[in-house]
């Protein structure tokens, strides 16, 4: 008697971010055989997690920014979805998956989609539990819980999320101390002329700045609201904090797999890892010795991942991708140099342009206010991030 075919072997992909639905939805358009196992720690619904910092003045919920629950993920792109559960060991000897559950899986190909977690600042105090980060949209759930009946939210960090928090507590209502080392905001993102333009257009909207302290200590005060202690010796009333100081590549799995890690998970132009059965994609990867958690980067090198995983190789291809940041007091976007140059900037109050210039070669800009109209025309004219 014929023996019958040994099963093909998944791919599974860890994770469940916009990354690894992006991956998924177009390898399956290539593939729509081969069994994929989705595995996550949370409940796997698909969203936009942009959306999350900016969906508070629109009245919209965590529930209300989902595109697709579980189900339909599970439906759609013809997958065992896993979630709540945690990958606990992988081993690239065996090629398997050892998970929280108990159970063990086997698989063809291997896929690493498990973002960045925040950066904790080191506080001290008896109230750092009021202290809150938005990293998906289950974090975002329960903050945006506790600030029912909330009147004061002290942000922690002047980058893109937290000015964009900012711009959406404000527009909602309350009021809004933002506290970060920097002397401005968008700090290496953009030149100081449009972190001062966005800190005026911000301010004007009722933002109130303390740059260049730090937030040292979070306490409970007397009068059932917290006290923030800033390095400086200032003090500031609130009802709870968001901190928004940075993220960070998760590492911890492939560290311990042995695979090659450095900033991110390391991959080559394939998105391949140390191990050549093993990928890694969006915020956790450091492609080619570039770490872009940026939504564009991502989803462009999910694409060429799918095609890669379908059999056809193909490497990542970085066009210029710009970063916006959704601020509509002073609306930003921004294409950090990769390498050294003198800005030039053109333009009064909150509408400027601002090119970086390596001799003749531009080689970055970024344009705030009615200048954003500008994108493309800067577009054409700067290096991509990664040429084949």
């Amino acid at each position: 008697m014929k023996a019958s075919p040994a099963p093909t072997p998944p791919l599974i992909v860890v994770g469940s971010g916009l990354a690894a639905y992006t991956l998924v939805r177009e390898w399956r358009k290539a593939d729509p055989d081969t069994p994929l196992v989705l595995i996550t720690a949370d409940d796997g619904a698909g969203y936009s997690k942009p959306m999350l910092s900016n969906a508070h003045s629109k009245g919209q919920s965590a529930d209300d920014l989902v595109q697709l629950t579980a189900d339909e993920v599970a439906q759609r792109y013809q997958a065992e979805l896993l979630t709540r559960t945690e990958v606990l060991h992988i081993d690239p000897t065996t090629r398997t998956l050892h998970l929280d559950t108990g159970s063990t899986l086997v698989w063809g190909q291997l896929v690493l989609a498990v973002g960045a977690e925040p950066i904790r600042a080191p506080l001290e105090g008896d109230a750092l539990n009021r202290v809150f980060s938005v990293n998906d949209r289950l974090d975002f759930a329960r903050f945006q819980s506790e600030l029912e009946g909330a009147r004061q939210v002290v942000i922690m960090g002047g980058g893109l999320i937290g000015c964009e928090f900012a711009n959406d507590l404000v527009s909602a209502g309350f009021e809004v101390d933002l506290v970060a080392p920097s002397e401005t905001l968008l700090s290496g993102l953009v030149p100081a002329e449009i972190g001062e333009a966005l800190k005026q257009a911000l301010g004007e909207a009722g933002v109130r700045f303390h740059l260049g302290p730090m937030v040292s200590r979070v306490d409970r005060a007397d009068d059932k609201k917290l006290q923030v202690s800033l390095t400086n010796g200032q003090k500031l009333p609130t009802d709870l904090v968001l901190s928004a100081v940075g993220l960070q590549p998760r590492l911890d799995l492939a560290r311990k797999a042995g695979l090659a890690v450095n900033r991110g998970i390391v991959v080559n132009k394939y998105l391949q890892t140390s191990d050549p059965s093993i990928y890694a994609l969006g915020d956790c990867a450091e492609v080619e010795g570039q770490v872009l958690m940026y939504v564009m980067p991502l989803m462009n090198a999910a694409r060429a991942l799918a095609k890669t995983l379908a059999g056809e190789t193909t490497a990542v291809q970085w066009p210029a991708m710009p970063v916006t940041v959704k601020t509509p007091a002073c609306p930003v976007i921004a294409y950090p140099p990769r390498s050294t140059g003198a800005w030039q900037i053109d333009g009064s109050g909150a509408n400027l342009a601002a090119v970086c210039r390596q001799g003749e070669l531009i080689v970055g800009f970024a344009l705030s206010g009615e200048r954003i109209k500008e994108r493309n025309t800067w577009l054409k004219a700067v290096p991509p991030l990664l040429a084949s």
